[in-house]
């Protein structure tokens, strides 16, 4: 069969022709629900209208209206064509007639909720389908267009039934269309990891709190999830008023609000934007994220969750400046000793950038695994701790300060070739790749393996689960391309910054 370069399977909405890529199947531009314009506008995603014939899933779909040169700057290269109608996800599988249905891993992408698109080239499911899994990737509502509240809005629920977080709903309505079309491409349904990275981790952490995701997933992957609190309603509700008023629209109605042109909010300042989070409040995410957790209160399924060591790299899109930090906690009188602590725990380093640059990546992300893996731990659900601490050999003098946020991407996915020609005069060495080839081997064994009843996760060496007495997580590449269990990794500033958190991170006014 793979001799044919054209691949054709019949889905619950029609049939679908893919291609071949090197040795793995992929369909493109697969639409998992209807075009959410018009009417549909800030509204739950409605089903797909079946098709008759052939369906070309060649080519990518649409991404959501964005800023198409931040999105190459920071997001991972060019998003491609923009649409509000951008419910589209992409399918790669090795056989279509596997001997035994195999592991699903869906990739959630991330960009702040403002940027990003399913295709990719980090993004590329072609290495780890080849390893014998189905990898899904799926574009959502973003912005605006994915996260609004308004009073006129409110009026077309009944009481409870607000919904907000259309970009959630976008992500479960995408593991919806998984349980009833990944058996054609070969997949298990009964065995689906959602992974993501950035504001693709806080969906996964986010539909481990939803009502909506029951049963839509087992397993979860989070890398360098960030833990600014979600936004209340009220506070969007206020949003969502100021940005009418930036259209004239002081008395707003639903429809005035829909027939505004959907490329017009991406370009607005930041005064006018929701921020990098959910809505918390609504029926998608009654209750915060973070309070969840907190409560021992999400899906109880396997996690693995980390950061990397400078994701300081992207505080300036949260509007965090490392060294006003610092500052800041110098002249709260209250905060006083445990400035001191501070100082004590980061070996006395005086420099306010360089100290405030490690707080802030340590409260915002480090933090954010550690609170996550406190709570699993409390009801006894298996979670996998992880710091990675990478740098690809020919780039080491580019980042002093360590991994960036969302260098890891290309290791865990295995995508280091489909960069190559991003990467100029500092191409990815045999050693880049055997180092990938290793850390995207735990993220699959998780995919095949993880469940209520793992105790460890297999490679070299093998990954225990993590247990606050024990407390052993991996640490990634701290001296060039090693992997090694490392115990009470930064346990006393885990153990403050749980205190501190909402003193120092806040989401910019």
């Amino acid at each position: 069969m793979k001799n044919e370069r054209l691949i054709r399977i019949r889905t619950a909405e029609g049939t679908l022709c893919g291609s071949l890529d090197k040795d793995v199947f992929v369909f493109r531009g697969i639409p998992y629900a209807a075009p959410p314009v018009g009417e549909y506008r800030w509204r739950s995603p409605k089903p797909v209208t079946p098709w008759q014939g052939e369906r070309d899933a060649t080519a990518w779909g649409a991404a959501s209206w964005q800023n198409r040169q931040y999105c190459m700057a920071v997001g991972g290269g060019d998003p491609g064509a923009f649409s509000e109608d951008c419910l589209y996800l992409n399918v790669w599988t090795p056989e279509t007639e596997p001997a035994g249905p195999m592991p699903v891993m869906v990739w959630i992408h991330g960009g702040g909720f403002t940027i990003g698109a399913a295709g990719l080239a980090p993004y590329i499911g072609q290495p780890l389908a080849s390893q014998g899994v189905v990898v899904v990737t799926l574009n959502y509502r973003l912005g605006h267009l994915g996260f609004f509240a308004h009073p006129a809005l409110d009026k077309e629920y009944a009481s409870g039934e607000v919904v907000n977080n259309f970009a959630l709903l976008d992500q479960i309505a995408a593991l919806q269309w998984i349980q009833r079309n990944i058996a054609a491409f070969g997949g298990n349904p009964h065995n689906v990891t959602i992974f993501g990275e950035s504001s693709g981790a806080r969906s996964v952490l986010s539909l481990f709190s939803s009502p909506l995701s029951v049963g839509l997933f087992h397993k979860g992957i989070a890398q360098s999830p960030y833990a600014l609190p979600d936004l209340p309603r009220e506070k969007a509700l206020a949003n969502g008023e100021k940005l009418a008023r930036h259209f004239d629209l002081p008395h707003a109605t639903a429809e005035q609000l829909r027939a505004l042109p959907a490329d017009a909010f991406w370009p607005l300042e930041s005064s006018l934007a929701n921020g990098p989070v959910a809505i918390a409040g609504d029926r998608v995410l009654p209750v915060p994220m973070l309070k969840v957790f907190n409560n021992a209160a999400q899906h109880k399924l396997p996690l693995m969750i980390g950061s990397n060591s400078d994701e300081a790299s992207v505080l300036s899109y949260f509007g965090v400046d490392p060294a006003l930090i610092i500052r800041q906690l110098r002249a709260t009188q209250r905060l006083g000793l445990r400035m001191k602590m501070i100082r004590l725990l980061y070996d006395g380093l005086y420099d306010d950038d360089k100290l405030g640059r490690q707080v802030a990546r340590d409260m915002t992300f480090t933090a954010m695994g550690y609170i996550a893996a406190l709570s699993h731990a409390r009801k006894g659900i298996p979670v996998w701790r992880y710091y990675f601490d990478y740098v690809s050999e020919n780039s080491r003098d580019l980042y002093p300060d360590g991994t960036w946020h969302g260098n890891e991407i290309p290791y865990t996915l295995n995508t280091l070739d489909e960069l190559t020609t991003q990467m100029g005069d500092r191409p990815f060495t045999a050693g880049d790749r055997e180092f990938a080839k290793k850390v995207s081997g735990y993220w699959l064994n998780f995919a095949r393996h993880a469940s209520l009843f793992s105790h460890r996760l297999e490679g070299e060496p093998n990954w225990p689960v993590w247990q606050p007495g024990t407390d052993v997580m991996m640490r990634f590449g701290e001296t060039g391309p090693t992997l090694r269990l490392e115990k009470n990794f930064m346990r006393r500033r885990m153990q403050l910054f749980r205190l501190l958190m909402k003193n120092i991170v806040k989401l910019r006014e």
